[in-house]
This record gives structure tokens, sequence and C-alpha cells, in this order.
């Protein structure tokens, strides 16, 4: 059983795994945006191959708590998967996470790193995805 962490943006999705034990997160994969029905169907496949018992979308919210724009689009995003889990007759729970700065903070620590823009670019939805989904589970095992 894993847990997955989506990153959702307007062209990429970044795609990230927990271990088995579902105690860290790893980088997966970064999904070339097309459309709503294509992109779920490739995670909910994904899923399915990887054992996945939940996804985690991150909730991009502004500052301030307010949705926006994108929060809408992850929204839209989650409501897809719910029909094609259904549909598929799938036990995958959907979560949304708030994941304020999270692509900024990815970013930060590339830079520090001294990443140039062209490598940032390659993997940085696939750590923010990963980001979202550690600070998830982190949270669970406190609780």
């Amino acid at each position: 059983m894993r847990i997955m962490g989506l990153d959702i943006g307007k062209k990429r999705i970044g795609i990230a795994l927990s271990d088995e034990l579902m105690i860290t997160a790893q980088p997966f994969e970064v999904l070339k945006s097309t459309s709503f029905n294509k992109d779920c169907s490739h995670i909910i496949a994904l899923a399915e191959e990887k054992s996945v018992t939940e996804i985690v979308l991150g909730l991009p919210l502004h500052m301030s708590g307010e949705e926006g724009d994108m929060a809408e689009r992850v929204k839209r995003y989650q409501g897809i998967f719910h029909d094609e889990i259904k549909e598929r007759k799938l036990n995958i729970k959907t979560t949304l996470w708030d994941e304020r700065l999270s692509t900024s903070a990815v970013t930060k620590t590339l830079i520090e790193g001294g990443a140039r823009r062209s490598e940032r670019k390659e993997v940085v939805d696939k750590l923010a995805a990963a980001y979202i989904l550690q600070g998830f589970l982190d949270y669970r095992s406190r609780q």
C-alpha cells in the first residue's frame, strides 16, 4: 500500500509516491498535462499499478487562505478522480492538502543547491509533489 501525492499545474503534474510503510515520499514522475480526462486516466492507472490507497492533491491556496482559479482546477481533478475511481470500483481515497509555497520552497532549495534553471524545470514539479506528500505523511504520523 502506498499514498500518491500530486502537484497539479496548468502544463505539468508532479507525481510522488510514498514508500510501502507510508513514512517517506519520493518524487516519481512529471506528467505533461493534456486534458483532465486523459491526465486522470493515467494517474488512476498508475495508482492501480502501484497499489495506492489514497491520492493527496496539493490545494494551492492564497496566503490569505482563500481559493483561486488553481484551487478550482484541483477540485475539478478531484471530482474526475472520484468518478473514475467509482466507475472502476477501486478503493482509493482522495484528499486535498494545503500546499501553499511548496513549489517556491523546492525551487529555493534547488537554487541554493546550484541547480541551473533548465535542471530545475525538469524536476521541480515532482519534487513539489514529494514535498506536499511528505507534509501529509508527517501530519498523519503525528495524529
